[in-house]
């Protein structure tokens, strides 16, 4: 994999994977594809730890577990990629990618939400961190560490489409052409990593009124589930349930159950702010007094001028 000459919208590019080498033992390969979803973590952090206080979240606490929740979030994204690509194993080292000098890869981004959310309720709990606020920030650092990861994609020359059609709109590479042939293929990465990023200012703008704690982790769902639906019909190396795209499905599903929650939790709420307001239905004898006296003195008022 030394390098692939992309073509993207028209522009020629020379992509090269690896970034650079350590010069331990035989050679350590660094790639740019860690170097980015690094990158994305990092700015996830960054946006989490200056409104952290908006989400009533000790910063602290959250740095902490973040750093705990984040490997086991990986694991589990490497865990949900096997299950459902059917790759086997030969022993624990092909589960790291160390058997093959390939690193660690095959990772699937559904496996790494929910693991995340597994395993970052239980440290919230354990952590006494209100986990729907936690899950709030956190939905946001998601879309921004996708938004940027995607562009490892890029580079590795992955998750892209099927042919456009067209005669400039798509990308093409080494890589495309000997597994789908001459033509522009769908910049799949391209069309995640805009989605996410608008959801991201998106969602920013609903966290500065939040009407209940849970509200951005739901509007995530929806936003992210509607948009990776369509995008995965699209790919060419989605990952299979017999006929069916997992991840298609899965979005699916989490976009209309969001919607569903939100709806019924805003609904509630108003009935609640509702029922909450005090209504007069008899009315006094001191009232009516009080309301004859300020008609009068309206009238007093109407005459002067």
């Amino acid at each position: 994999m030394a390098a692939y000459n992309v073509t993207l919208f028209g522009l020629e590019f020379t992509l090269k994977p690896v970034a650079f080498t350590i010069p331990i033992g035989s050679g350590w390969e660094i790639y740019w594809y860690g170097i980015i979803i690094a990158l994305g973590f990092l700015s996830a952090v960054i946006y989490a730890y200056f409104n952290a206080k908006r989400f009533n979240i000790n910063t602290e606490k959250m740095l902490d577990a973040a750093l705990i929740t984040t490997p086991l979030a990986i694991l589990c994204a490497r865990t949900y990629y096997l299950i459902f690509d059917g790759e086997k194993l030969d022993g624990i080292g092909d589960f790291f990618g160390f058997s093959d000098g390939r690193g660690f890869s095959g990772l699937a981004i559904y496996g790494g939400v929910i693991g995340a959310f597994l395993f970052g309720g239980l440290i919230c709990r354990i952590m006494k961190i209100n986990i729907l606020d936690m899950f709030d920030i956190a939905s946001l650092g998601f879309l921004i560490g996708q938004g940027i990861g995607r562009w490892g994609n890029f580079i590795n020359q992955e998750a892209y489409g099927t042919f456009t059609g067209s005669s400039w709109w798509g990308m093409q590479s080494e890589r495309t052409i000997m597994e789908l042939g001459e033509g522009l293929v769908h910049p799949c990465f391209l069309y995640e990593s805009i989605w996410c990023l608008v959801g991201v200012a998106v969602l920013h703008k609903i966290s500065k009124n939040r009407r209940f704690s849970g509200e951005i982790i739901l509007s995530y769902g929806a936003w992210y589930g509607f948009g990776r639906a369509i995008i995965e019909l699209l790919r060419t190396d989605s990952l299979m349930l017999g006929s069916i795209r997992v991840s298609c499905l899965l979005s699916i599903l989490l976009c209309i159950t969001s919607l569903t929650l939100i709806y019924v939790i805003r609904k509630r709420i108003a009935e609640k702010s509702h029922d909450d307001e005090y209504v007069t239905v008899f009315v006094g004898e001191e009232d009516i007094e009080a309301e004859k006296t300020t008609d009068t003195e309206n009238e007093s008022t109407d005459n002067l001028e």
